[in-house]
Formats: structure tokens, sequence, C-alpha cells
């Protein structure tokens, strides 16, 4: 609830008294809490059952337990019993209501303390002195009445929903263990030839690793030397293994299976996307949702007020209740302190956010903070990055039209060799192309490369040029012949590359970044839920037109500077537009910022994913629509438990102060007030783990 509050270890916020957070979010489980109330809550369970027992044997006797004198037998045995309970396993809540005070924020433990320490107070005065207390304290036959079972109980059934929350919070970082439980604990590391294994904090970047069929591997990296399958699925959600080359990125943790094969370390420690989807799980679980403001203006009027209500209450049955009065009086302002802990109240939206971030992270959605969680649902427009969001961001070769003497083979040779000598992409998809067809390059020669244009050179003594239409208007060669075809891939999203051998047009090569296969069905499945799309990028137009066609995507910004994105996010927002951004890159990175909620592709840039609200690990653009269900049902969650809480409160403090009582006779004892405590406590936790199940 209060996340700007840090400690050195375990134990209660200082404001709201709930247990702290760890930040080292699924580092080693410090069970420490947990223990210890799960230790207070048995030993006052074994304690208070004799008590209950007691009460029950006076009650089938014709009345309630009361003290026959001081130091009597029949006195001192509850006494013994309830001690320990209502000192030293109530202490923690006696150190929270000093500290609330103290801090000035009232809050559950100061109801609590003051509910068990004047009902114990009240009985060991009964005991020790009971000529202290008047007639009007006292029943018909002169002896005052001791509340040590319900003292005793009281305690035993905030203790019980005090465990019951820690359980429920420890479940909540399950997902998110069993992830980081995933990497290796070493990895094999290949120095001087020779095969070590090593701790996996030792692994450096840059480090050969070899990785054998079955293995889990170490880091994130690429792949050296070697093919195999991998499966991704811990990522990805993909039941089928990825194949993997030499050059191909692989990711920590995920299992290598049909082949063996040496990799370079590239990204270790907290930088791998399995530690990094820990880091920002756990900041998510501590963050606040502007929804939790509400609960927290309630709370700071609401305690203030109860303990209002419950003197109110000890006055009106004191002077107008039936004999004894300040027995009744007693007991009805107990039941009122009990029955009105928020407990609930504080636990509504922390436990519905703690358990939709670790299910967001199951799926791939990475939410940096509750505010992207709540705000995700609001979202009316969608602003898409086109390459490495709608496309895979790795250009292919895809179309070969020879237009001379050479057919489809030599003009991939040709095109292929010259390249090699450059580090373009679209250089580095031709040369790929030719490895993968099994053609055999020739020698290069007099290579040069012209920024804007392409490239020139020999190839087995041809003069070749590969590049755009300026390239070749300079030389001078005419490509005018070619413009229809090279028009028509350009129409379908391809980049086109001229190829000339020898002073004459070759033909053309179609260099396209393939779109992602589930691009178009996320497309429509945001469009069905009413969400404008439109497409911004950096590319020219009719290659996004190209691609916003294959999406389904009806609007598009094409040819835009990253400054530019912003001023179109700017406008969108300024016409009453809440708006979400995708992006990849760094130059989407002001645009993300800008947006209300920034969503980036794990495959991208770091600094996209820095700048945005939420990270989709797999870039997948479903992910998009699973983070905008899980906000729905996650914002719904909060609000059921926020219902439960207030409706709670509002109909049963009154039931408690005995507005009841004079229609119907009914009042109610601090024991049922403190078991419907921790009732509705239970039903706020059982209601927001039912998030773990979620259709997301």
């Amino acid at each position: 609830m209060h996340p700007q509050v840090t400690r050195d270890r375990p134990g209660a916020c200082p404001l709201c008294g709930m247990a702290l957070e760890p930040t080292a979010a699924g580092g080693a489980e410090d069970d420490t809490e947990l223990r210890d109330m799960s230790r207070r809550f048995w030993i006052s369970a074994a304690l208070a059952a004799p008590l209950l027992v007691l009460e029950m044997g006076h009650m089938a006797a014709g009345g309630s337990f009361q003290a026959p004198g001081p130091f009597s037998t029949r006195a001192l045995i509850p006494l013994a019993l309830a001690a320990p309970v209502c000192t030293w396993a109530a202490w923690p809540f006696y150190v929270r209501a000093v500290d609330s005070v103290r801090n000035k924020s009232l809050n559950m433990f100061t109801l609590i303390a003051i509910g068990v320490l004047a009902s114990f107070g009240v009985s060991v005065a009964a005991v020790l002195v009971p000529g202290i207390f008047p007639a009007s304290y006292r029943d018909a036959s002169g002896e005052v009445a001791v509340y040590f079972e319900a003292s005793a109980l009281i305690v035993t059934l905030v203790l019980l929903g005090q465990v019951l929350e820690l359980r429920a919070r420890r479940q909540t970082r399950d997902a998110v263990r069993m992830l980081l439980a995933l990497a290796p604990a070493t990895a094999r590391r290949i120095r001087d030839g020779q095969d070590e294994d090593v701790p996996l904090g030792d692994v450096l970047r840059g480090d050969r690793l070899r990785v054998r069929p079955g293995e889990k591997i170490p880091v994130d990296g690429v792949v050296l030397d070697g093919r195999s399958a991998v499966d991704e699925s811990m990522i990805s959600g993909e039941a089928l293994p990825v194949e993997k080359n030499p050059g191909d990125a692989v990711i920590g943790a995920t299992v290598n299976q049909t082949g063996a094969f040496v990799m370079r370390a590239e990204r270790v420690g907290s930088d791998t996307v399995l530690s990094r989807i820990v880091a920002m799980v756990g900041e998510a679980q501590r963050s606040r949702a502007p929804i939790q403001n509400l609960a927290d203006r309630v709370s700071a009027i609401f305690v203030p007020a109860v303990i209002a209500v419950a003197a109110i209450t000890f006055a009106a049955w004191a002077w107008l209740g039936p004999e004894p009065r300040l027995s009744h009086a007693v007991l009805s302002a107990v039941a009122v302190l009990m029955i009105a802990c928020p407990c609930a109240l504080g636990l509504a939206t922390p436990m519905s956010i703690m358990v939709a971030t670790g299910r967001g992270a199951r799926k791939g959605v990475l939410f940096r903070d509750a505010e992207a969680i709540e705000a995700m649902r609001r979202v009316n427009t969608l602003v898409i990055d086109k390459t490495g969001t709608l496309t895979e961001g790795k250009p292919r070769l895809v179309s070969v039209q020879p237009a001379g003497a050479y057919g489809e083979p030599d003009l991939v040779r040709f095109a292929a060799t010259l390249e090699r000598g450059s580090e373009h992409p679209i250089a580095a998809a031709i040369v790929g192309a030719a490895v993968e067809r099994g053609i055999h390059l020739g020698d290069a020669a007099d290579f040069r490369s012209i920024t804007g244009k392409g490239v020139r050179g020999t190839v087995d003594g041809h003069s070749v040029a590969v590049g755009n239409s300026f390239l070749l208007a300079e030389a001078p060669i005419d490509a005018s012949p070619l413009e229809r075809s090279a028009e028509a891939l350009r129409e379908e999203g391809q980049t086109v590359v001229f190829v000339a051998i020898d002073g004459a047009p070759a033909g053309l090569l179609g260099v396209a970044d393939p779109v992602k296969p589930d691009a178009a069905q996320a497309v429509r499945a945001l469009r069905a839920e009413g969400i404008r799309v439109l497409m911004v990028t950096g590319d020219g137009r009719t290659v996004a037109l190209g691609v916003a066609r294959k999406v389904g995507i009806e609007e598009v910004h094409a040819e835009v500077l990253p400054e530019e994105k912003v001023e179109i996010v700017k406008r969108l927002q300024e016409k009453g537009a809440v708006v979400a951004m995708a992006g990849d890159g760094i130059n989407d990175a002001p645009a993300l910022a800008q947006a209300q909620v920034g969503i980036a592709m794990g495959t991208g840039s770091d600094i996209a994913m820095e700048s945005a609200a939420i990270t989709l690990v797999r870039g997948d653009l479903r992910g998009i629509e699973r983070a905008r269900r899980l906000s729905r049902k996650t914002v719904a969650n909060i609000r059921q438990n926020l219902f439960f809480a207030f409706a709670y409160n509002i109909v049963l403090v009154p039931v408690a102060a005995g507005i009841l009582y004079p229609a119907f006779g009914i009042l109610v004892s601090p024991v049922l007030a403190a078991a419907a405590m921790s009732l509705s406590s239970v039903s706020v936790i059982g209601n927001a783990l039912r998030l773990k199940q979620a259709a997301v």
C-alpha cells in the first residue's frame, strides 16, 4: 500500500501495519514473519481452546463465566491461559498500534489493540481487584463478568487472518519464483580449448559456452557454432521448438533439445531476460494503483470514526442499557472495534495487484506498475510502430526477378558476393539468402559503399552495382524498364534493390521485413473491441502501406521522425483519446513515454522497455489483447474487493453497536465480531486469488 516505505528486514509497514513486500522479487523467500505469526497462532489456539470449553461449560450451566472473587483458583486458571495470548502473542499488534499513533496513521491494528487491551484489562482487574467495580458492572448475584475467552479468541482469529494473508502473498510470488528457478545453477564454459563447469554467477559477457542436448541455456547470447531446436515455451508460450542456427539469439533458462552448440554470452546476471522479468514484476507488485487512493482516503477517516462510534456505543449502553450496564457497554464497544477493523479494505487493492502481475508474467506481459494495469483498460487508441513491432525486424530476401542475361542463382551470387563487404541489414539479408540456397560466393574487388545509394565493385571480373535507382542513375544506367516491377514489389511492402552487371540492368531483389504471423489477428481483435489502430513509422510510404494492408490497418503515418511520433501521440491525446503506443526501438522511446500506456516489445531495445509501462516479453502483439483483458479483470476484481469491504462495515458496525437489540434482542459478541472480521479478509484474499486462473 505504501511503496515509499522501505526496510532492511521483513516486518510491518509503520503506516498501515501490513506486511512489507520483499524488494528482491523472486529471490530467496524469507518466511520469518510467516513462521513467527504461525507460531503465535498455534500457541494461542492451544491456549484459547480450553478457555472456550470453560465458557461453553458455564453457558450450559446457565450463565457466562464470572469472577467469583480475587485470586480464586476458578478465576486464576482462565487468567493464566489468556495472559500469554493477550500479551506475548498479541505483542506485534500492540507495536503496530503504537507505530500508527506515532506516525499519525491510525489503522486496523489501532482498533485491535484498543479492543483486546480493553477486554483483557477489564477482566484482569475483575479477578485481581473486583472491589473497584460499581454495582452497574455486577450481575444480580453481585459478581463481575470477565472476558478472557473473548480476548484470547480475538487475538487467535486475528493471528489466523495474518497467517492466511502472508500465505496468500507467498502464493502470489510463486509464478516468479518458479520462473527464476528455471535458470541452471552452472554453465559449461570453454577456455583455452577446454570445457569447465562454472557457477552461473561466474559467467561473464563474451564467454564462450557449450550447450548440450537436454541442457538449459545458461544466459542470453548468440549461437556461434552448431544447430539445434530450443524449447522457448518458458518465454514464448509456444509448444513447438524454435530452430537455432549460427547468428541466432538464444534466451537463458530455455531448454536446448536436439543438438549441441557453442554460444557467446551477451547478457549475464541482472541483464538477462529472466532477471528483468523478475525485477519488473517485483516493482509492479510494490506499486500503487490510483484506485488505492480511494481506500486510503476512506481509511484515514474510517478508523477515527470507528473509535468515536465505539466510544458512543460504550456511553449509550452504560447510560441506557440493561443491567449490568457497564458489562454490556464493554462488550458492545469491543465488538464495534473488532468488526470494523479495515483489514479487508487494506488488502483489497494490493492483493489483486500482486496476483495480477504474477499472472501477467506467466503470460509474457510485464506491467511496470499498478497504474499501468489500471490505465490499460481505458485505452481506446493504439499507435503501432512497424519495424520490429508489426514485422519481425529481420529483413529477408523474398523476391528475385532476373531481367537480363543472368538467371536467379547468378543474380543472387553477384549481389551477395559484393554485399558481403557491407554491414547494412539489407546486405545481411541478401548474403543470408545466398547461404541458405547453398550458392557459392565469388571474389569481390574494388568494393565501394556509397551512402544512401548502395555498393559497387568487381565480382569475378564483372562490374557490379547493387542499390537503389539513384545508384544506377549515377552510373548512368537506365533502370526505367524495371520501374514498373519495382513499384509492384514496393506495394507488397518490399524494399527494392536494383542489380546492374557490366553496365546493364540485370534484375531486382525484393527484401522484406516479414509481418509477424499473429499481427493481423491481433489487429482484428483490437479493432473488434472498438480500439482505433494507427501505424506510425519512419519507413517509406509505399512499403508502410503494403504492410498496413496485410495486417488490416487503415490509418498510416509514414516517413516520420521520432519527434513527429511524439507529436502524433500528443494530437490524439488533445482530442481526448487514451493512447497506447507500441514500439521496440530507441526511436520509439519518446512516444512510448508520452503515451498514457507505452508498450515495448521484449525483443527490442532496452531504452524502449525502460520508457514503457508494459513489456511484451515475446514481442507478440496478442500480448496487447492479453494485457487489456487482464487489466479489465483486475480492476473489476479490485472493485469487488472494495465493495465487500465497504458493504461489510456499513452493515455490521451498527449491528455490533446494538441497533438490533431493542427490537430483536440481538447482540454481537466480540468473538463473533473478530470471526466476522477475519472472514471478510479471507473473502477478499480468496477473490483476489481467482485472478491466478483468469482467462487472459
